[in-house]
């Protein structure tokens, strides 16, 4: 039994270096403000929360060796991965040793875990919507092109569902290295030009989604017909791609920056403050964050850290997160979370188009998956504000 007075200590898990970092390196950044403020307003019940850090590098093999070391270190519970090849190499270790691991990043689904939170969107949280948005704004034809690697093959498959159920046909599927060459981009940019006129969805991640946004946007295709879509990229791929080459483009995600709450304008804020006023702020930034404090008040709740007092508590509360109040659903160890699809407006800022006027309840394995979805939504105007 610990110390009433005994430090909490976690492991965080995010890629300092490597072709993912862009991403993860804000949502350390997010983990380590959450735990400061936990430790502002009086630690876990006094108990101070702290940090064993990581640079795993994008790399799947330092992912689990580095895991290991953060639990031979005797961190409570790990949090951290990007990629779906990265989540996959730390599970067993987590499962092996009866701990948990914190994931913060959306995925392709279809998946559990007794030894997994899943804090980032499940298919019907984002890919449902952005297929519906998708076809009712631009079209019929779509360009499929991804990362060469777990999550775009997975989330691709879900995405040529949701469009065939749509009355839509994916004209061309491609796949690229992690770290592409020039050659490969310009291999696909001359298959999007022999389709005719495409939207394109990505699943391209990192380096190699900034060197295709910008490739996109050099061969002068009309991105107000044609856009890129995707699930990936947020605020800091676009601050990467430049803003003359991200207008236009599609994002479905939970959480966008310019959200106008009040929980929202205080995470910025602070986010701003400790890491710099231009830093980019994405829905995988937003959930490494509040999965802290989620965490914090498990424990706090049960007086434990095991992994089976946390799940047993973690389902019977909410926590107000700049996306609105989030709460981890028993059965599937996902997240109740707030759709919205964004469109980057003339600024080089995203602007809601759509958005659920509450919370959605995660359904991974899409079970209910052609239904009158979530009806909830509402549609809304650029720059915000509900219709």
């Amino acid at each position: 039994m610990a110390s009433l007075n005994e430090p909490v200590t976690i492991g965080l898990l995010f890629s300092q270096t490597g072709v993912t970092s862009v991403i993860e390196r804000t949502q350390r950044q997010a983990a380590m403000l959450a735990v400061d403020e936990v430790n502002r307003a009086g630690g876990i019940d006094g108990r101070e929360l702290l940090i064993e850090d990581s640079d795993p590098a994008s790399d799947a093999v330092k992912f689990r060796t580095e895991a290991e070391r953060l639990l031979d270190a005797g961190v409570a519970t790990i949090f951290g991965c990007y990629m779906s090849s990265t989540r996959k190499a730390v599970l067993p270790v987590v499962e092996q040793r009866r701990k948990l691991l914190f994931y913060p990043t959306l995925y392709e689904g279809f998946e559990f875990s007794s030894c997994c939170v899943y804090s980032g969107a499940a298919p019907n949280q984002n890919s449902r919507w952005l297929a519906d948005y998708l076809t009712e704004t631009y079209g019929l034809r779509y360009f499929f092109v991804g990362s060469n690697y777990v999550f775009p093959y997975e989330s691709n498959r879900i995405m040529r569902d949701l469009l065939h159920h749509r009355g839509a046909k994916v004209v061309d599927e491609v796949y690229i290295p992690l770290r592409p060459h020039d050659d490969d981009i310009d291999r696909v940019m001359e298959r999007i030009k022999a389709g005719g006129p495409m939207v394109i969805f990505s699943t391209v991640v990192g380096e190699g989604s900034v060197k295709f946004y910008q490739a996109y946007d050099r061969a002068g295709f009309d991105r107000t017909k044609y856009p890129i879509a995707s699930l990936t990229s947020g605020e800091p791929e676009l601050l990467a791609v430049g803003k003359d080459a991200s207008i236009g483009n599609v994002t479905a995600a939970p959480y966008f920056s310019v959200l106008e709450t009040e929980a929202n304008r205080r995470f910025t804020t602070a986010y701003r403050e400790r890491f710099g006023a231009d830093m980019p702020i994405s829905a995988g930034t937003e959930a490494a964050y509040f999965q802290v404090h989620l965490f914090a008040e498990a424990v706090r709740r049960s007086g434990a850290t095991d992994r089976e007092s946390l799940l047993r508590v973690l389902p019977t509360f909410s926590f107000e997160a700049p996306q609105g109040p989030v709460q981890v659903e028993e059965s599937t160890h996902h997240t109740y979370l707030w759709p919205r699809v964004a469109v980057v407006g003339e600024s080089g800022r995203f602007e809601i188009v759509r958005e659920a006027s509450a919370q959605v309840k995660p359904d991974p394995y899409l079970i209910e998956y052609d239904d009158e979805f979530e009806m909830s939504a509402s549609r809304v105007a650029k720059g915000g504000g509900t219709v």
